[in-house]
């Protein structure tokens, strides 16, 4: 009988956490921030993310280019 370990460790990462967690502060009324600022931690990931594929290929370019 084969042993199917199927662990997948879904669920929110801190990512969502904070976004749940400012989103929720929000709709009670215990901060006053626009919702610019509430949904900061979705566009921030994404941002650093498009931050790092860009250094990543200037790099390649860079040191590609022989």
């Amino acid at each position: 009988m084969p042993n199917n370990n199927n662990n997948n460790a879904g669920g929110l990462g801190l990512i969502g956490v904070l976004t749940i967690v400012f989103v929720v502060l929000k709709l009670c009324n215990l901060i006053n921030w626009s919702w610019l600022w509430v949904l900061s931690p979705l566009w921030i990931g994404f941002a650093f993310f498009f931050l790092v594929v860009f250094v990543l290929v200037v790099v390649a370019f860079i040191f590609g280019a022989d």
